[in-house]
């Protein structure tokens, strides 16, 4: 039976907080203020239900660069009951991918391919996934990047090109969003010309 609804926000903050997420450092804050805020942002810009849900577990199963907490693959079912199957989909991609393959599918859609994959960061098979998951994922990864961008220690040119295709395939909204945050980012410092 598939569940595609998500639980109300209290009860899906209720479980992070029971699995001690509050109690991580993340860029700055604690683990759970960062997916909270992660939510919040896709709410704002009205990604809906099932992919704010994405949003609020994006990381739930440690990622390629968060390994601060990390749920185990064998309570994925515990997971999809709580956010419904779409959602926890996106969670699980985002926490098990490659992310030079992510890159590179996300290129390959914009080029109007259709048969698209990602590595599994852990060596199993590559993931195929349709343009809409892509979508989605994209979604999710990019709204998480720009959350933190400003706090990570990662720094504003970690794979910009990359965020920007994110934008590109998501959609005007999306690239909005992505231009006003990139626009918060400080100037370089000028050099000083040779023999001043």
């Amino acid at each position: 039976m598939t569940h595609n609804t998500p639980r109300p926000v209290d009860e899906l903050v209720d479980f992070l907080y029971s699995l001690g997420t509050a109690d991580v450092d993340h860029t700055g804050h604690d683990f759970l203020s960062h997916l909270r805020a992660v939510r919040d942002l896709l709410v704002e810009h009205d990604a809906g239900d099932e992919l704010a849900a994405a949003g609020l577990f994006h990381s739930i199963y440690g990622t390629e660069k968060f390994r601060d907490f990390s749920l185990p693959l064998d309570q994925r079912q515990q997971v999809r009951d709580l956010i419904g199957d779409r959602a926890e989909r996106i969670a699980w991609l985002n926490c098990i991918m490659d992310r030079t393959t992510f890159d590179a599918a996300v290129v390959a859609a914009l080029d109007g391919v259709s048969e698209l994959t990602i590595a599994d960061r852990e060596g199993n098979p590559p993931v195929a996934v349709t343009l809409e998951q892509l979508r989605d994922l994209a979604t999710v990864h990019l709204f998480d990047w720009l959350e933190q961008v400003e706090r990570s220690e990662f720094g504003w040119g970690y794979r910009r090109e990359a965020y920007r295709n994110m934008a590109k395939l998501v959609g005007p909204d999306a690239q909005a969003l992505h231009a006003e945050v990139f626009a918060r980012e400080p100037a370089a410092p000028a050099t000083r010309a040779a023999g001043a």
